[in-house]
Formats: structure tokens, C-alpha cells, sequence
């Protein structure tokens, strides 16, 4: 089966099937739709599910005709929304792109050339772009990640790479990609079992660590994709205390997959869980919550210790 995927690789140009979950985007959709039709190689579909929308998302997209095709569900999350899009799909390569965010133009060629150069890439990532709502570029996202900046040293700004082994596990620890610039075959999408339902953040890093502890090699461009716009309304941004407090949740989802991972892959969600404590305990502590603020940096600390947790520990009782 490996050998007849690869050979279809070689043999055609990749389709791929972009697929962009909408709610309440009438205002922003239209830029979205724009910036993937045009791409200079061209997608093989556009799918907007329309996860019950209440303004007019549905009338701006069917504006389109059959240039784009149009989904409507009852309101269900974003994850639902990829996941029926995905199951709509007729590509054998899936990208996602958000309602509020854009396409850069070489997007999909980047990755179209990338698969058909190394035809043994399980899924290809990429850099974005942060923008303000005002629409003034705030940094490139490989460029606040350590292991980001290690590839632009070695690499470049238009470096491609393929990612094996350890740096695979770097890659998770130090994550500066996301759905937006995620390339990925259908057939593995609904192996996994697609985006989790019962997450309200975080869903795509648990869905990207089941990912990356399923594949060998991973297809990474230095240079960006697409455009995230920076918004302050969102649970992440509006109440960070609890957000924290799902993200732990999240990757706790996964103890019983992480410790059958690939070594790289389990070093790499245990320092995320650790990490996400202690965001966690940081919180509780500007929060006035100092008990509890011990008792998460506590339960980091078994994930990973090291000598530094002490100083840490301490650190909070100074808050």
C-alpha cells in the first residue's frame, strides 16, 4: 500500500482540498476565499463548512457559485466543522485555512512542489505570519520558536527541510505551525480520526502530537504561508487562567497514547505538559491562588524534573 501511495505521488500532481470552517464570518470570509483562488497552483476544491451561522457567512459564499463549495451544519465547534469538511472532501491532500485569516500566494505551490520532490512525506508544516487587526505584521511565528530559529540559522528564509527522528520531537516541543499551514493526506486525517469533538482549545496540538507519533518524516518550509490576524476576544486571550486550565486538560487526553510514541515524540508532550503546569501555576499565583499554584507546579514537575524546578517553586511564593 506504501509503495502504490507513493507511486500515485510521483505519478500526478498532489489535489488538494482546502477546507475552511466559518461562524458568523461574513466579514472576512470573502478574503479568505480570494486569497486560495489566487493561489498559482490552484486547489483542487474549496470546501466552506458553515457551522450555523446567524449573519449572512452563507450568502457571501455562495456568492462564489461553483467555484467554492457550500456546507451548512448546526453550530457543533470548529473541530466538527473540519471534520465534516474533510469527510466532503474528493482531494487526496487536505489544508485548512480559519475564516480570518488569509492565504499567502505561494501556499499551496510551496507544498504541491514539496511532495512532489520527497513523495515520502507524511505531512508538511510551515511558518505564518502574525497581523494585527489593523493589519500591520507583528513576527513571523518560526521566529519566537527556538527550534524555529535553528532552522533559519541552518536553512533559511526559504528553506525547505525534512524533519526525521529527535527533530521531530523538537519540532512538537517548539511548534511554530499550525492548521494553516498543515498539509496532510485525507487517508491519514480519518485514520486518526480527525480534529477531538470534545476539546474547546487545544484540539489542534493534540490532533498534531497523534499526528507526528504516527509519521517518519515531516516536510517543513522556513518561509511563511499565510496570514493569522491577532484578535483579543477568544477564551485563550479573554480569560487565560482557565484557558491554561483546558490546555492541561487537553494533552492530558493523551497519557495512555504518548507513552507507545515514538521516544522523540513522548520527550516532547511530556515537556508540553510540563510547560502548560506551569503557565498553569504562573496564573494561579498573579490570580492570588497560591496553593494552587504550588499544587500545579508540582504535578509539572513529575512529568520532567529538573533542577531548576526548585527555583521555580520558589519563585511563587514570592508572587
Amino acid at each position: 500500500m506504501a509503495a502504490e501511495q507513493t507511486s500515485m505521488r510521483n505519478s500526478a500532481p498532489a489535489r488538494i482540498s482546502v477546507i475552511i470552517p466559518a461562524y458568523n464570518a461574513a466579514a472576512t470570509i470573502g478574503k479568505a476565499i480570494d486569497s486560495i483562488l489566487a493561489q498559482g497552483y490552484p486547489a483542487h476544491e474549496i470546501i466552506v463548512v458553515d457551522d450555523g451561522s446567524t449573519d449572512r457567512t452563507g450568502e457571501t459564499v455562495q456568492t462564489y457559485g461553483e467555484r467554492v463549495t457550500y456546507v451548512h451544519q448546526d453550530n457543533a465547534g470548529p473541530s466538527a466543522a473540519r471534520n465534516r469538511g474533510v469527510q466532503q472532501a474528493s482531494g487526496e491532500w487536505i489544508a485548512f485555512l480559519d475564516a480570518d485569516d488569509w492565504y499567502l500566494p505561494d501556499r499551496l505551490n510551496t507544498h504541491a512542489e514539496m511532495i512532489r520532490d520527497d513523495p515520502k512525506l507524511d505531512f508538511l508544516v510551515g511558518s505564518f505570519d502574525y497581523v494585527a487587526p489593523q493589519g500591520h505584521l507583528i513576527a513571523a511565528s518560526i521566529v519566537g520558536a527556538e527550534f524555529g530559529k535553528q532552522l533559519l540559522a541552518r536553512d533559511g528564509k526559504q528553506g525547505r527541510v525534512a524533519l526525521e527522528g529527535k527533530e521531530i520531537g523538537g519540532f512538537i516541543a517548539d511548534q511554530f505551525s499550525d492548521t494553516r499551514c498543515l498539509t496532510l493526506p485525507k487517508t491519514t486525517f480519518l485514520t486518526l480520526g480527525g480534529f477531538p469533538l470534545d476539546l474547546r482549545i487545544c484540539e489542534d496540538v493534540v490532533f498534531m502530537l497523534r499526528l507526528c507519533a504516527r509519521s517518519h518524516r515531516i516536510g517543513v518550509t522556513c518561509q511563511s504561508l499565510a496570514v493569522y490576524t491577532v484578535h483579543d476576544t477568544g477564551l485563550i486571550r479573554s480569560d487565560r487562567l482557565r484557558a491554561q486550565t483546558e490546555t492541561v486538560r487537553a494533552l492530558l487526553t493523551l497519557s495512555r497514547e504518548m507513552p507507545t510514541a515514538p521516544p522523540p515524540v513522548f520527550k516532547a508532550w511530556k515537556q508540553l505538559v510540563k510547560r502548560a503546569y506551569r503557565n498553569l501555576a504562573l496564573h494561579n499565583a498573579r490570580n492570588g491562588q497560591p496553593m494552587a499554584a504550588i499544587r500545579s507546579a508540582l504535578d509539572g514537575f513529575r512529568f520532567q524534573p529538573a533542577l531548576n524546578d526548585l527555583r521555580f517553586l520558589l519563585s511563587l511564593l514570592r508572587k
